[in-house]
């Protein structure tokens, strides 16, 4: 297993400006504002200079996050001290599936033949040739290995430091578009700066970039926080026309970039899909905007398609089939914005009940005619998850036994609340929701016939809430939802929760919520606050904090893995270049990257095949006889098999969570160990076979062969069977 240990010494022309006001309208407290200052911006020395500065800050937190995750990742590992196959296993379970094809790449003869590998590659599953380039979402490391080629830097910056200083960078991009997105929303810069201090302060819930640097998530995620900027910007009130063509670009080039780098993109967008349609229904964003939006999402879904092979999964996605229902059941009710408040609701839900009905008519015809069964697994996690569905399912076990794919555990909310963003993140929360709800109540009550009626209507509104922050409220309730039920999923609620946060203590509404209820609301007073609370409370978390951060950059660990360094040189050194191993997904990954060996099976696990071939793999696990595991992994391709101790003996997971109860229970058998099991279990006729494999009795001697073993691993050699007319007792051959 990997581990970290303490290090014995060491070695050596401007389109918008964010920083103009947006402010509701509230004559008691900027009663000099103006609209047309709003949009261009204020351009004096003195708002020049304040807007240069505000900037410049941006681009200094996302500089120092980034040298903060790549010095936590030097000092964890000592990653410039140790062996190439070191710094290789350190990139664990997928990452290294996907690093291996930067390393391929940057092998390749040329890029044309690099393609052509990536294109018809049958090293990543044996026996089969698959497109990698239609399967994965690796063009990020198609891109940066052209790039590495091509720049002028072999000679001064190793392959591995070009590939990760590149994913920290983004890092920084996703801080200053994280910044950005408060500024847009509080107008003001310092509402940034605190974003890029919460966000850096809380790293552990945050980002996990600096130990599973490859991750797609680590790509895709500051894509995202860019579209939500642009989004938030398109939403504004009276931008001209060419703003409006200029962030709609913005807007598709930010979601194309988020979608090729990141399967999950259809799922992420879906709930962005919700979070528009319900704007829409609660009449806050124009039937301009409401197309738009949906359009850009298709656009960048159907951009990556082409650029996958016509990948099937895009097309079959829940999505595409949402927005395609919801676009032609707004074209076929044209009254559904008028009536009484009551008729109006009834219509609503009238219409909600049409779009998921087609919804679901659409993605099952869609899948059917595609014979798409890739995303089943997703299905059966959630069905199982909620409890609508079996339990016993292998392929939805092994996410639900998952920590990262449980509840969010409570602690995580105390590690935000001593960082002072949890509280008022909340409050924020109900002030906007509250404002939602009645600026949805007034948008839905029936106005007047006549434009002075409508207009009326409109001015006698008590509360008003700008689409931008309606969207960026529903935006952060739906996806703290996901985090909810899903950990891993909290990396997209936390640091959008920290620009949401910020401009709680930096905009206008809930600061003039509070100076209105003491009865002290003026203009110097609430601008007072505005900027002395933000600078209050950073100066109160660089008290607190800034010298536990420099004590956590003072740690230095040193990689330590030796069983799996010692199994990769083995493996590099005595085994034919073109052998087939079988194994776990997470070793397999760092097998193919550290010696580029065939596969049977790897931890990428959109494919349905995969995910058979997976479950029969893994039944050197279970309590089979030798002959059927033989012919399993025969049928696989397999020439060695590699046993792993921490799984055979697994301790990590309770009773019913082991990947070896999970086997017996997918096949029927009574689980290890005290405990209950179903009556329809039963007990297996064979013994375990990781356990019985190393007693080295003849059935298994046969047909296996010990070549390689230590306090980790065991490595066993496939015999060819004996031809059944065949009875002498002479030694099987062996497949080299």
């Amino acid at each position: 297993m990997t581990a970290l240990r303490q290090r014995k010494g060491s070695r050596g022309k401007e389109l918008f400006s964010p920083a103009a006001e947006v402010q509701p309208q509230q004559p008691n407290c900027c009663p000099d504002h103006r609209p047309e200052k709003r949009l261009h911006g204020d351009w004096s020395w003195g708002a020049i200079i304040w807007m240069s500065i505000g900037w410049s800050v941006s681009v200094g937190l996302g500089l120092l996050c980034c040298i903060y995750v790549a010095t936590l990742h030097e000092n964890d590992l000592w990653f410039s001290n140790i062996k190439e196959v070191e710094r290789e296993i350190s990139f664990r379970t997928e990452c290294g599936l996907y690093y291996s094809y930067y390393k391929q790449m940057l092998q390749a003869p040329s890029i044309h033949e690099g393609l052509k590998e990536l294109i018809h590659d049958n090293l990543t599953e044996s026996r089969r040739t698959i497109n990698l380039l239609q399967r994965m979402n690796i063009y990020q490391e198609v891109l940066l290995s052209i790039l590495y080629r091509l720049l002028p830097i072999q000679s001064y910056l190793e392959p591995v430091y070009f590939y990760i200083y590149t994913v920290f960078s983004l890092q920084a991009v996703y801080v200053i578009a994280l910044y950005l997105t408060a500024w847009l929303l509080s107008g003001s810069w310092l509402a940034g700066a605190l974003t890029g201090v919460w966000y850096i302060l809380n790293r552990v819930d945050t980002t996990r970039v600096e130990f599973t640097i490859s991750l797609r998530e680590n790509w895709s995620l500051p894509f995202l926080a860019l579209q939500v900027s642009t989004i938030t910007c398109y939403l504004r009130p009276q931008l001209t026309a060419l703003q409006q063509k200029v962030m709609v670009w913005l807007m598709y080039v930010t979601t194309f970039c988020f979608c090729l780098t990141w399967q999950f993109n259809q799922f992420i967008l879906l709930i962005q899909a919700l979070t528009i349609y319900t704007l829409d229904c609660a009449d806050f964003l124009t039937t301009t905007q409401v197309t738009t939006l949906y359009l850009v999402q298709v656009c960048g879904l159907l951009s990556v398609w082409l650029l996958q092979f016509c990948n099937s999964m895009i097309l079959g996605s829940l999505v595409l089939s949402f927005i395609v229902a919801t676009l032609f059941v707004r074209h076929c009710q044209s009254g559904l914005k008028t009536g009484s408040l009551l008729i109006r609701l009834g219509k609503l839900l009238l219409h909600s009940t049409m779009v998921l009905l087609l919804t679901i008519t659409i993605n099952y015809l869609a899948k059917k005619a595609l014979q798409l069964r890739s995303d089943e697994h997703i299905f059966k996690f959630i069905k199982s998850k909620f409890a609508l569905g079996p339990t016993r399912d292998f392929d939805a076990g092994l996410y639900l036994c998952e920590e990262a794919f449980g509840l969010l555990p409570l602690d995580t909310l105390e590690r935000l609340a001593g960082t002072l963003l949890l509280y008022p993140y909340i409050l924020t929360l109900l002030l906007l929701s509250g404002m939602l709800a009645v600026t949805a109540l007034q948008n839905l009550r029936p106005k007047g016939g006549s434009p002075e009626e409508r207009k009326g209507a409109g001015e006698g509104q008590l509360v008003t809430l700008r689409p931008d922050l309606a969207y960026n409220l529903l935006h952060t309730l739906f996806f703290g939802l996901l985090a909810f039920t899903t950990m891993r999923m909290k990396y997209i609620w936390t640091g959008h929760m920290c620009a949401v946060a910020a401009y709680g203590v930096c905009g206008t509404e809930l600061w003039t919520l509070l100076l209105n209820t003491l009865r002290c609301n003026t203009k110097v007073l609430l601008r007072l606050v505005r900027y002395a609370i933000p600078l209050f409370m950073i100066g109160c978390l660089y008290y607190k904090f800034w010298p536990k951060l420099m004590e956590e950059l003072s740690e230095l660990r040193e990689f330590y893995d030796p069983d799996t360094v010692e199994l990769m040189t083995w493996i590099s050194t005595k085994t034919p270049k073109q052998a087939v191993f079988a194994g776990s997904m997470q070793l397999l990954a760092g097998i193919k990257l550290c010696t580029g060996r065939v596969l049977t099976n790897h931890p990428h696990y959109e494919d349905k095949d995969l995910r058979e071939r997976t479950r029969q793999v893994y039944q050197v696990y279970a309590r089979r006889s030798p002959e059927e595991v033989h012919d399993v992994l025969r049928a696989a391709g397999a020439d060695y098999v590699v046993l792993e101790n921490s799984i055979c003996y697994e301790r990590r997971h309770s009773r019913g969570c082991r990947l070896r109860d999970l086997l017996d229970l997918a096949n029927g058998h009574i689980m290890d160990g005290p405990g209950e099991n179903d009556p329809d279990l039963v007990p297996a006729t064979h013994p375990r076979f990781c356990e019985a494999i190393k007693t080295d009795p003849a059935a298994y001697t046969a047909l296996f062969t010990r070549t390689f073993q230590n306090k980790t691993f065991h490595v066993y050699r496939l015999k060819k069977k004996r031809k059944k007319s065949a009875k002498s007792s002479s030694e099987p051959s062996v497949t080299q």
